[in-house]
């Protein structure tokens, strides 16, 4: 990465002057921070001893044998507090918010997670929280919604665009262009206006560093392959940046939605619907028409569900260091099913597209190769989602007779 935020093309800083001074501070912060053994040291003491780090390297023996090829373990990031990868990074930006002074912060979030975790570390550190959401968005991660308020934050619903991630970002940029003297602007991904992407990765890098320490003991050497779905990339950068430079292959996951078609799904990689461009503060590869007018997104994963993606994903797939791939929403409700009832676990529809690449490659694999798949969140938040994908009438049943009873009540 240069000194400009840079990491090739990508990345930079594309925003109003305004913001200019607000950005050169934070910058300077979060490098004296990484740099202060006493801030380093609180960090990771929160991470251990409220978010429950480090989690563990999980083997999934049925699924394995089941598939007849690879050995596929999970990085179970969804027994983080808030039961997704997002408490590390919230932790990190949290306490650079109160080093620097600042008495709120502001949160975007498509799938809920983030906003949750904002919302709980803003009440650990008594921080006042305002999350921008998409009302799509709401509409189906209403749980999370439920949570963010109980837990003090002010969950303003985005009615413009599409309703989702996107739009729900540039609220909370326009928020913090009127905010930033008592304001930090709590991006919950690798992507932004620099320091951002460089911030947010930074913070999530534990994931892969703890990969590195504990797959000796647990695979008996480091993994062949790592999977992690991308949605602006913040698991995905956290997982593999630590890898960089290894012989174990990195593998990005998509939302395949459920076709090729403009506003059918979320790829930025192999699809003619991206270019390199210049929104909301920063350069990348956006889904995005001749014109440069970004397009519609779909994905069954409200986190997945985003037009761009990290500076820092896409110079690694430029430089050949990342494969990138997609899961169609259909193969995501498999490997959901498979995941549960195989071994146990719920995985948030959004870890669901790494483990359905995972499924999808480890047949044709020797048995000795060994995958790691990043489970970048539990699935509860997606109870009333999946429900609705999967058709399940006595769910559906057991709903309308609670309204009743509750009108009647």
């Amino acid at each position: 990465m240069s000194d400009e935020g840079r990491f090739g093309q990508y990345g930079g800083s594309f925003i109003p002057e305004i913001l200019f001074n607000s950005q050169q501070d934070l910058l300077s912060a979060y490098r004296e921070a990484m740099a202060d053994p006493e801030f380093k040291a609180e960090m990771l003491a929160q991470m251990q001893q409220y978010s429950g780090r480090p989690t563990p390297l999980t083997p999934c023996p049925n699924l394995s044998q089941q598939l007849g090829g690879a050995q596929i373990y999970l990085k179970r990031e969804d027994l983080n507090h808030s039961g997704a990868h997002k408490m590390n990074n919230v932790i990190g930006q949290g306490l650079l918010a109160k080093r620097m002074g600042k008495k709120r912060v502001i949160a975007e979030t498509g799938a809920g997670q983030h906003g949750v975790a904002s919302a709980l570390v803003s009440a650990r550190l008594g921080l006042e929280c305002t999350v921008y959401m998409g009302a799509h968005d709401i509409e189906r991660q209403y749980p999370n919604v439920f949570w963010m308020k109980q837990l003090g934050a002010t969950v303003v619903p985005v009615t413009t665009g599409a309703a989702t991630l996107k739009d729900a970002l540039d609220e909370a940029m326009r928020d913090w262009s009127s905010s930033f003297n008592d304001t930090h602007y709590l991006i919950g991904t690798s992507c932004g206006c620099a320091p951002y992407p460089e911030m947010v990765a930074g913070f999530q890098s534990i994931i892969g560093e703890e990969v590195l320490s504990q797959a000796p003991e647990v695979l008996g050497r480091q993994p062949d392959k790592i999977y992690a779905c991308v949605g602006g990339g913040s698991n995905a950068c956290g997982i593999f940046l630590p890898y960089k430079g290894t012989t174990t292959e990195l593998v990005g996951v998509e939302a395949g939605g459920i076709g090729d078609g403009v506003g059918e799904h979320a790829m930025r990689f192999n699809t003619d619907q991206a270019r390199f461009g210049i929104a909301q503060g920063y350069a990348t590869e956006f889904l995005q028409d001749e014109q440069g007018q970004l397009l519609p997104t779909q994905s069954i994963s409200a986190g997945l569900d985003y037009v761009g993606v990290s500076p820092i994903l896409a110079d690694m797939v430029k430089r050949n260091e990342l494969r990138m791939t997609a899961a169609r929403d259909e193969a995501v409700l498999d490997a959901f099913k498979r995941l549960a009832t195989t071994e146990g676990i719920i995985a948030a529809l959004e870890s669901s597209h790494a483990v359905a690449a995972a499924i999808a490659e480890a047949p044709k694999l020797s048995r000795d190769e060994k995958l790691v798949v990043n489970l970048s969140g539990r699935g509860d938040k997606d109870l009333f989602n999946i429900a609705s994908a999967l058709k399940d009438a006595p769910f559906n049943d057991f709903l309308a007779d609670y309204l009743a009873r509750e009108k009647q009540a």
